[in-house]
């Protein structure tokens, strides 16, 4: 499998915070805009390995672990996803990165609004990318991510997934349907990235649980950064009517890629990488 610690031009770092021990990347130019990417649940920062290349040319990238995530450390208690949002603000003050723009993908999407909402001076831009928030507080939500958080249909896999770049049924078996629209499309890296996740998660339970209880929707309306919505057609994890719903209450932009999945930033990182580029520009 792919290193995680071999995201191109990116530097491994580690530091604590608030009894935490947090593992995050950083890459670009030192002078270049800062942006930080969050990834989603049972994820790491290997997720963003085709992605963070191509927006690391002109800005100052910061991939955090979420706590109980890669290589980062559990909390003692995770109450809400208030817990995660300081911890990765911390990182980016810690690295003189804010105010930063936000890219924050699934789970990572809430806790970056989460944030934005705590400390709307530190973030100056946003990207919800297929972002948690919306069908993922129903109950339905609440016993799926249980299970989600509890086994993972990745994990299943884990033994033996070295091997599933290399096929394609395995790609189906891993990412068909839940993931990827068409699991081929993903680089082996890409595949390597979101399988290391599952390998090095210690405590995807807690971030599921916090999904559910942390309800946003009704504080949207005091979001005062600027937003993108960004989404994949055929996201059968967290539906495009969720991206709907995000761009009416933010009076958001919404930008829908074809022929993606829930996966969308390793199943097209070129165009996800131009939305970005294009928003922040």
């Amino acid at each position: 499998m792919t290193d995680a610690k071999s995201i191109p031009g990116f530097d491994e770092r580690v530091a604590e915070a608030k009894g935490c021990r947090l593992r995050y990347f950083l890459g670009g130019p030192a002078n270049g805009a800062p942006l930080m990417l969050v990834h989603g649940l049972g994820g790491c920062a290997a997720n963003w390995v085709d992605l963070a290349p191509l927006v690391a040319t002109k800005r100052r990238v910061l991939i955090p672990e979420l706590p109980g995530h890669g290589l980062s450390t559990p909390l003692p208690a995770v109450p809400n996803l208030a817990a995660f949002a300081d911890r990765i603000r911390f990182l980016a003050e810690l690295e003189g990165m804010l105010p930063a723009a936000v890219v924050g993908h699934s789970l990572g999407g809430v806790v970056a609004l989460r944030l934005a909402l705590r400390s709307p001076g530190d973030v100056s831009a946003l990207v919800l990318a297929a972002g948690a928030g919306i069908s993922s507080t129903t109950r339905r939500a609440k016993y799926g991510l249980r299970i989600l958080g509890l086994i993972g249909p990745r994990r299943l896999v884990a033994p033996w997934a070295d091997s599933v770049a290399d096929h394609a049924f395995l790609r189906y078996a891993v990412f068909g349907r839940w993931g990827a629209a068409d699991p081929l499309i993903l680089s082996p890296q890409a595949v390597d990235g979101f399988l290391e996740g599952t390998r090095l998660t210690s405590d995807s339970v807690s971030a599921a649980r916090a999904i559910v209880v942390d309800d946003v929707r009704e504080e949207l309306a005091d979001l005062g950064c600027p937003t993108l919505v960004l989404w994949g057609a055929r996201d059968n994890q967290l539906p495009l009517a969720d991206g709907f719903e995000f761009a009416r209450r933010l009076g958001a932009p919404l930008r829908v890629i074809a022929d993606c999945g829930h996966l969308l930033i390793g199943e097209r990182p070129d165009l996800c990488a131009d939305a970005v580029e294009s928003f922040l520009g």
